[in-house]
């Protein structure tokens, strides 16, 4: 059997176990990478490089700086602080997509939903407001905000790790020119018009598992400390090249900072790091190596070009990309999706000489419109039962929102990365 057909086979096997979810992402992810190796389609660096990987170890620094923000309440006081201005539910609405859009941006986007959901359903009880028309804009913020910067969420690591193997440049803010149009479109959209698709019902009440906690005995200072470490941290991130240190030491620096000050403890601060994450990961940058290796990716991609006819559209190319990652997006993790979808759409962009970064971020993005399901993402799942959803209510109020996405992916994408530059 050729390693082409090996990979192929992995990549079947990695579809399939993603999608029923029967064993974890991170296993599964492991599984191929180790599969790839005892097959001899990768060498023992090839097959752990993934896990060792840059990439990898930024996200890791920021899980910690991000929970230290949320085990001091920090987030909690942000979040709460900024809806409590909104006099209206359409200015509160507006209000929580803002707050919870901008910290999805540089914070875990589930994280960040996790801990706002409790102040949200807070204020909703107080001010006679119902959840079910707060609770699934802020989901739909937190996925959109993810947009807003390379650690918004663990797939746009994907999106940059591949173009950095390509020698493309990459930075800091480099979805945000799309992103930020996104988050924009979606709180007005939601403030004018579709408020009136979200549905008006009863929810059940927070357990004492949800309830919001008590920071009331956190110190100030440590408050104040989780919040200036990010924030100089996300500073040294935006002007990497002026001061010479990469985003990886950053994220290091003021994961070890907050830990030497007594903010976040080395215990809690060690079971932040979402170990699934890192194994996904690490495994699908193997897959994703086997995928180049071997042809594959191309064999692939070929096949894809050559449904499409002869000499056909990066326009064209980029609108498949987008339906097919914003499908699977909806019904399997959004990050397993990214590992999926990255290696094609480079390949698809090669095979065309086209300038790959337009395929690469509409992958990110598409994988990220998670909206028409409970269970596209995480947080979409944590509201269904606080927010009495059925399927249909995602249904309806997500819909419009992917198709706002789509239309403005398939406008700003040519025009902001242009296919031939």
């Amino acid at each position: 059997m050729s390693q082409t057909t090996i990979t192929l086979l992995f990549l079947a096997f990695a579809i399939i176990s993603f999608i029923l979810e029967k064993i974890t992402l991170g296993l599964t992810a492991t599984l191929v990478a180790l599969g790839l190796n005892l097959t001899g389609v990768l060498s023992v660096s090839e097959t752990f490089a993934g896990y060792v990987n840059s990439n990898v170890i930024l996200c890791v620094g920021m899980f910690v700086v991000g929970q230290a923000l949320f085990e001091t309440g920090m987030a909690n006081r942000i979040g709460g602080v900024v809806t409590r201005f909104a006099k209206s539910e359409r200015m509160l609405i507006v209000a929580i997509m803002a707050i919870v859009g901008v910290m999805s941006g540089f914070l875990s986007n589930t994280g960040t939903a996790a801990v706002l959901i409790p102040v949200v359903c807070g204020i909703a009880d107080e001010s006679g407001y119902s959840r079910s028309r707060l609770l699934m804009p802020l989901v739909f913020a937190a996925a959109l905000g993810g947009n807003l910067s390379i650690i918004g969420a663990p797939g746009n690591l994907m999106g940059v790790n591949a173009l950095q193997e390509l020698g493309e440049t990459t930075g800091f803010f480099m979805y945000a020119p799309v992103g930020v149009p996104m988050l924009l479109a979606g709180i007005i959209f939601y403030a004018l018009i579709g408020y009136r698709l979200l549905p008006d019902g009863s929810g059940a009440q927070l357990d004492k598992a949800q309830a919001q906690r008590d920071f009331s005995d956190v110190p100030a200072w440590k408050q104040a400390a989780s919040l200036i470490v990010l924030v100089v941290c996300i500073l040294a991130m935006i002007f990497e090249k002026q001061i010479g240190v990469k985003l990886q030491v950053s994220a290091c620096i003021g994961a070890c900072v907050l830990v030497l000050l007594g903010v976040i403890d080395e215990k809690t601060a060690l079971a932040s790091i979402d170990l699934k994450v890192v194994l996904l990961f690490g495994g699908s940058l193997a897959l994703a190596k086997a995928l180049e290796t071997t042809g594959a990716g191309a064999l692939i991609a070929d096949t894809i070009v050559g449904a499409l006819g002869a000499n056909p559209s990066p326009i064209v190319l980029l609108l498949v990309i987008f339906i097919v990652g914003c499908a699977l997006t909806n019904f399997m993790s959004n990050t397993a999706t990214t590992a999926l979808m990255v290696p094609i759409a480079t390949s698809l962009a090669k095979s065309l000489s086209a300038d790959p970064r337009s395929m690469i971020i509409a992958v990110v993005i598409a994988c990220s419109c998670a909206y028409a399901t409970p269970i596209g993402m995480p947080a979409n799942t944590m509201v269904v039962g606080l927010g009495g959803y059925k399927f249909k209510d995602y249904v309806k109020a997500g819909l419009p929102m992917i198709a706002i996405s789509f239309a403005l992916c398939m406008v700003l994408l040519p025009i902001l990365f242009p296919f031939y530059p």
